[in-house]
């Protein structure tokens, strides 16, 4: 008996060990990504080169296949070039993992993330301080979806999966989904015979996207593209009860990320953000914000969620999900200056805050990042959908009651609605 308490002790000191290890491995990776001197990942500067030679020397360290058969020095980037007025070459990074089963070996799952980001923001970069010229880290966006990505080459190549599996960092994301779309459109043309790809995008049967996953509030996560095959749903229902996580499940696979890429392909995919926050695509977007045992759980969720989709005995389907989100484009006549929880994370009824902007109506009225507005206009609300709805129903130059709830606080501000800038 005593014996048996040794072993079982020893067996988990031994998992906590290798817990931790996992951990820092990925904290380290964010530290260096999103580090000063990458300067924000910005496409085809010194920046992008380091932060792609990093993740190479990872791929190679793990002995994974590269993109293209032989040992070239390029072997694992897909240079792509993009732009209009002022050409950028930039590239992504793939690396091969063949799968055991002779069945399923030919079909592929890539599980991607994207490593670049704003680089010193300014005027048209996307920077939501686009008057401070300064790094933009980049930590959450997307440091730890790549720290993440790491981690699952690691495992899988230890725990073979029966599918082959492509693990991609995609660049030029934040430039309009460029990489991504650039991968897909090779791939048309792609010679099977000089690559250790599928000879065809055919041969694609799904696409894990992580990104954003450094945030994790309250054991909740999002994983959109759950309605786009038939057993997705399920499947992630399930891998989550048993990981003890807080999932939103959203059917359509539409959004600001490299999955809507592959969607466009009538590939079915899931994408997995922990949420928005006011650091986004600020300079304060920094290692030290980020919640690192969240991202092992996040880590052990896409682990068993990777496992489960490459053991389906049967090809995933394609099932094309109108957006759930259909009037985010829509040409709104007021704004509240905020950003919604699209995950529906909260617990309570209602619809939280991420961020609200400063010299905004919602802000100027008293209303704060992280208040959950369960009334607009006298109107209740409970999700995404429902705000769109509301938004849609109001008038510039009015003042409407907007109720949230802070804390265990019920609070009514008097919100003036303004027109949206254009």
């Amino acid at each position: 008996m005593r014996m048996r308490y040794l072993l079982l002790s020893l067996v988990f000191v031994l998992a906590l060990q290798v817990h931790a290890q996992k951990q820092d491995d990925m904290k380290k990776a964010v530290e260096y990504l999103a580090s000063q001197e990458l300067g924000g990942r910005y496409p085809a500067t010194a920046g992008d080169t380091l932060a792609s030679e990093f993740i190479v020397g990872k791929l190679r360290g793990l002995k994974l296949k590269p993109i293209v058969k032989g040992k070239k020095k390029k072997a694992f980037f897909h240079d792509f070039t993009y732009g209009k007025n002022e050409k950028r070459t930039t590239h992504n990074i793939i690396a091969v993992l063949p799968g055991t089963d002779k069945r399923l070996r030919n079909e592929y799952i890539v599980v991607g993330s994207h490593y670049d980001h704003l680089g010193l923001g300014g005027e048209g970069s996307g920077s939501r301080r686009p008057d401070t010229v300064a790094v933009h880290p980049g930590a959450d966006d997307n440091a730890s979806g790549d720290a993440v990505v790491l981690e699952l080459a690691k495992h899988f190549k230890k725990v073979r999966s029966p599918r082959s599996i492509i693990f991609a960092f995609f660049g030029a994301e934040e430039q309009g989904l460029v990489g991504s779309k650039f991968f897909l459109e090779w791939m048309k043309q792609a010679d099977g015979r000089r690559i250790n790809l599928p000879a065809d995008r055919k041969g694609i049967v799904a696409m894990v996207n992580l990104d954003m996953v450094g945030r994790m509030r309250d054991n909740a996560m999002s994983v959109s593209g759950t309605g786009t095959s038939s057993g997705f749903k399920a499947m992630v229902e399930s891998v989550a009860e048993q990981a003890h996580l807080n999932v939103t499940c959203i059917p359509d696979g539409y959004g600001p990320s490299d999955h809507a890429s592959f969607v466009a392909a009538d590939i079915p995919v899931l994408f997995l953000t922990t949420g928005g926050h006011m650091e986004y695509h600020t300079p304060a977007d920094v290692p030290s914000t980020l919640n690192y045992d969240g991202m092992q759980q996040t880590l052990e969720f896409t682990q068993q969620l990777i496992s489960q989709l490459a053991a389906m005995p049967e090809t995933p389907d394609y099932i094309n999900v109108p957006s759930s989100q259909k009037m985010s484009h829509a040409k709104f006549k007021v704004t509240l200056g905020l950003m919604p929880d699209v995950m529906g994370a909260s617990s309570v009824p209602g619809l939280r805050a991420d961020i609200v902007v400063a010299g905004k109506p919602a802000h100027n009225a008293g209303i704060r990042s992280g208040d959950i507005i369960q009334e607009i206009d006298g109107k209740p609300l409970k999700d995404i959908n429902e705000y769109m709805e509301r938004l849609a129903e109001l008038t510039p130059g009015t003042t409407i009651p907007v109720k949230v709830l802070r804390g265990e606080e019920t609070i009514i501000f008097q919100v003036h609605l303004t027109p949206p800038i254009r």
